[in-house]
């Protein structure tokens, strides 16, 4: 057993009404990677946020290498060997590398002019250390969300941080760049780095962690090695039921097509692509990073302004060269990244619900704000939307209301056919199983549903035919409940035409 690093004990933290952690006790050990899992509101990042400082605990203690301690701020918690690596990287686009590496601790010639040579040099050293091939001058901006995560680190490490806090480290990764972390994770914990993992991805979490603390409604529900626990268990420590119904019954029948597209082609980026979408099925749509899923959604919703090939909206050929013209042809589109391009983080739930139909509830010069008001309280209780009121900031909801909010933003428009793309990305295993049953409540009113995703779990637990896509076109289709296997799915997406015995 490694030498114990670090003890969290009986650590409560309470906010006006809410009780986010209630004596929880949190170990972590040298040379170790510890997964931290719960669903959304379960208190990992207050716990978190009290190990890097930015939180004060009501009561508890902390012990960091044997001995008691306060952390008093962000930068305390630096001083002490402990970085955090947030979901939202915090980094300014607009410095360099090595700028926003030693951001707050430049190096100095006689304490007067930088050393810009130091920290050039230090950050290439950094750099080659977690493997990243980037220059210490290139500018964040310009870096992928996987660099500026290696960034992220190298930063981590120019702290000799021995305590590594990452959160959600691969929200926005694509599978080998997956892999690619994962390698680096594995180099820290052999340097004696200890790891402290939250994810919402439980393939990962028994992929890379060596023990699991689970959390629950702010309370510790036991640290277990790895290798005593199996998913189903896993889950039913977050969520305090069974998820072996996690999907809902897929669709026995299908009506007649929603949306059918025929030859769509985009520049050289989607290439002659026909498919079709019936009312009450939910359709997924399939492919690796680069495979052009995404832009087929886009284009659909006319994001791009033109397109080559024809769509036809229940029979009706339809022409469209912009998001209104798609909402008006009955189209409706829950993009990948709900905060960027799904809501606006900064308005209420009620604001949010309205955007799409706030022509359609004028009197005149005025709205009618009663009507408006009974909308969004139906959509609040009929899709369970956690809020204290409708005048909620969206931005502090958790990740699956703010989805629910995105659903119901798209409802009030009552479209005929709904594109979700990535719909449970950076959502709990209770949250992703209500909002499956929210999406096949909504195929099965007779709407068509098109459903992208990168969890293969998740395209097979949903889909009634699934669509695969590779180089910019559609490269087969499965109906059949048999062939819709992981192997199956990722031999196409992989651009193998031909399967061999």
């Amino acid at each position: 057993m490694n030498k114990e690093i670090l003890r969290m004990e009986n650590i409560s933290k309470s906010f006006p009404g809410v009780k986010a952690l209630d004596g929880v006790t949190f170990s972590l050990q040298e040379s170790e990677v510890h997964a931290l899992v719960g669903e959304n509101g379960a208190g990992k990042s207050t716990l978190m946020k009290i190990l890097s400082g930015a939180l004060q605990p009501d009561e508890g203690t902390i012990v960091l290498k044997g001995e008691k301690t306060h952390i008093l701020s962000t930068h305390d918690a630096w001083e002490k060997g402990i970085g955090i690596i947030y979901q939202e990287l915090n980094l300014i686009p607009e410095l360099s590398v090595f700028y926003n590496i030693f951001l707050g601790r430049e190096a100095t010639k006689r304490g007067r002019t930088l050393d810009i040579e130091k920290m050039r040099n230090e950050a290439f050293l950094l750099l080659q250390r977690v493997g990243a091939r980037i220059s210490p001058d290139v500018l964040v901006g310009e870096l992928s969300v996987a660099q500026q995560q290696m960034v992220e680190i190298a930063k981590a490490l120019s702290l000799n941080a021995s305590v590594l806090i990452m959160d959600e480290p691969t929200a926005s990764l694509s599978e080998n760049e997956v892999k690619k972390l994962f390698e680096i994770i594995r180099e820290l914990k052999r340097n004696g780095v200890a790891i402290v993992y939250i994810s919402h991805r439980l393939e990962e979490v028994f992929e890379i962690a060596d023990r699991v603390t689970v959390l629950k409604d702010g309370k510790c529900m036991g640290t277990f090695d790895i290798s005593e626990l199996d998913k189903d268990k896993l889950i039913s420590l977050m969520v305090g039921r069974s998820l072996s119904e996690t999907f809902p019954p897929k669709s026995k029948k299908a009506g007649s097509p929603v949306i059918e597209v025929h030859n769509l082609r985009l520049g050289s980026i989607l290439k002659d692509i026909s498919f079709h979408v019936n009312s009450g099925e939910i359709v997924g749509l399939f492919g690796l990073v680069g495979s052009g899923r995404t832009e087929l959604a886009k284009a659909l919703f006319g994001s791009y302004g033109s397109y080559e090939g024809e769509i036809f909206i229940k029979g009706k050929k339809v022409e469209i060269r912009s998001p209104r013209q798609a909402i008006r042809s009955g189209l409706g589109f829950a993009p990948e990244d709900r905060k960027s391009e799904g809501l606006c983080l900064g308005l209420s739930v009620f604001d949010n619900c309205l955007f799409p139909i706030i022509d359609g509830l004028r009197k005149r010069f005025f709205i009618d704000f009663r009507r408006a008001m009974e909308l969004v309280q139906h959509f609040v209780e009929n899709l369970k939307i956690k809020t204290p009121h409708i005048k909620q900031s969206v931005r502090n909801l958790s990740g699956g209301n703010q989805q629910k909010v995105v659903l119901a933003k798209w409802l009030s428009v009552n479209p005929d056919f709904i594109i979700f793309d990535e719909p449970t990305r950076g959502i709990d295993v209770g949250a992703k199983s209500e909002i499956y049953h929210l999406m096949r409540d909504i195929a099965e009113s007779g709407k068509g549903v098109l459903m992208i995703s990168s969890e293969l779990p998740e395209i097979i637990g949903m889909s009634d035919r699934l669509y695969i896509m590779y180089g910019g076109r559609i490269v087969k289709e499965i109906s059949d409940p048999e062939e819709m296997t992981e192997e199956n799915i990722m031999y196409f997406a992989a651009g193998l035409k031909e399967k061999t015995a």
